[in-house]
């Protein structure tokens, strides 16, 4: 497995399940979510408004469904920055089934940062470009 900023593990449950028996394609966006949230927790000191009222926002994501998963299961969710841009930082979320052994999902999203009190993009903060993890 790649080197990821941080990795989540995920058991998928049998409420993930559709009638095709295996997990729902918005389960897979779920797991990009936990652990693009668990990033930025990371980035932030344990938060995700900092005191300068700035979060990240989603601005744009796809999803590339590789291979189904099924139940019982657990996935590996890694997550890395791939690129900074001026207004935005580029993540990609890979998502690893244990059953399988084996890349079942990518995931980029543009994440935006956003003034929760202004309601309005902000400058991109220093410790999203900066902060290794």
């Amino acid at each position: 497995m790649e080197k990821f900023s941080l990795t989540s593990e995920i058991a998928v449950e049998w409420r993930d399940i559709d009638a095709a028996h295996h997990v729902n394609n918005v389960v897979y966006l779920q797991w990009v979510e936990s652990a693009r949230v668990a990033f930025f927790l990371s980035l932030n000191n344990g938060v995700l408004v900092t005191q300068d009222n700035i979060s990240p926002i989603v601005a744009w994501q796809d999803c590339k469904y590789i291979r189904p998963v099924g139940f019982p299961d657990t996935v590996i969710v890694g997550v890395k920055k791939m690129e900074i841009l001026d207004d935005r930082l580029v993540i990609e979320t890979k998502i690893f089934s244990k059953n399988d052994n084996r890349l079942v999902a990518i995931s980029k999203q543009h994440i935006v940062p956003y003034n929760t009190k202004t309601k309005q993009k902000a400058a991109l903060p220093l410790n999203w470009i900066y902060n290794e993890q």
